[in-house]
C-alpha cells in the first residue's frame, strides 16, 4: 500500500475524494498525513473527522520557503511517505521538496494545461471567452503548473455557466478522475506517461 500526504490549502474537497475513494477501496493507498499553510482551512477539520493527522504551518513565522520545507520533510520522513499529493495546495512547491519527492508530486489543476495556470483557472476561462476547459493531472516541477501532464479531461463551456457553476462541473471531473489516476500512477510506480482523455 502506498504511502501519501495530501497537500491542501482550502476547503479540502479534493482531500475528501482521495480518502473516500481509500475507504471504499478504489484506491490502494493510505493517507498518512495533511499538510496544510493555513490554520482556519475546512480541510484541517476534514482530517480530523477521518482521523488523519495533520501539519498545519505558518509560513510567516519561517524565514524563507528551504526552512519550512525542510520541517515538512522531516514530518514526511518520519512516516515513510511516498508520494505528495497536491489538491488545492496554493504554494509553488520549492527545490527541498523536489529534490526529496522527485517524480513523486502530482498535482491537479482546474483548467487543460498549458492554459490558464495559476490561480483562478475557472475564472480566467470565463473572462477569456473559451468554449473549452476542463481538469489536468501532472507531475510538479520548479515551474507554475508547467510539469508533464498525466492525464487530462476536457469540459465545455456553455453560455449558462458562471463561475460557480462551472466550479461544481469542474469539481465532479476532479473527484472522480484524481483518485483513478493516482491509482494508475501508483501501479506503474511512478513513471511518467501522458494519457489524454476527453468526455
Amino acid at each position: 500500500m502506498v504511502k501519501i500526504a495530501v497537500f491542501a490549502s482550502g476547503s479540502g474537497s479534493n482531500f475528501q475524494s482521495i480518502v473516500d475513494s481509500v475507504k471504499s477501496g478504489q484506491l490502494d493507498a493510505s493517507v498518512e498525513l495533511l499538510v496544510c499553510d493555513k490554520s482556519n482551512a475546512y480541510v484541517i477539520e476534514r482530517a480530523e473527522q477521518n482521523g488523519i493527522e495533520a501539519f498545519v504551518f505558518n509560513p510567516k513565522e519561517y524565514q524563507s520557503k528551504t526552512e519550512y520545507e525542510k520541517k515538512i520533510a522531516l514530518e514526511l520522513q518520519k512516516r515513510d511517505i511516498e508520494y505528495l499529493v497536491l489538491a488545492g495546495y496554493m504554494r509553488l512547491i520549492g527545490p527541498t521538496l523536489l529534490r526529496e519527492f522527485d517524480n513523486r508530486i502530482i498535482n491537479i489543476h482546474p483548467s487543460l494545461l498549458p492554459m490558464f495556470p495559476g490561480k483562478d483557472a475557472i475564472g480566467q476561462a470565463i473572462a477569456a471567452g473559451v468554449s473549452l476547459t476542463g481538469v489536468t493531472i501532472h507531475y510538479v516541477d520548479e515551474g507554475m503548473d508547467t510539469g508533464p501532464i498525466i492525464a487530462q479531461e476536457s469540459l465545455t463551456i456553455t453560455e449558462h455557466d458562471t463561475a460557480e457553476t462551472l466550479a461544481e462541473r469542474i469539481h465532479e471531473i476532479e473527484h472522480r478522475l484524481y483518485p483513478i489516476t493516482l491509482q494508475t500512477i501508483f501501479n506503474r510506480g511512478g513513471v511518467r506517461h501522458h494519457e489524454k482523455s476527453a468526455h
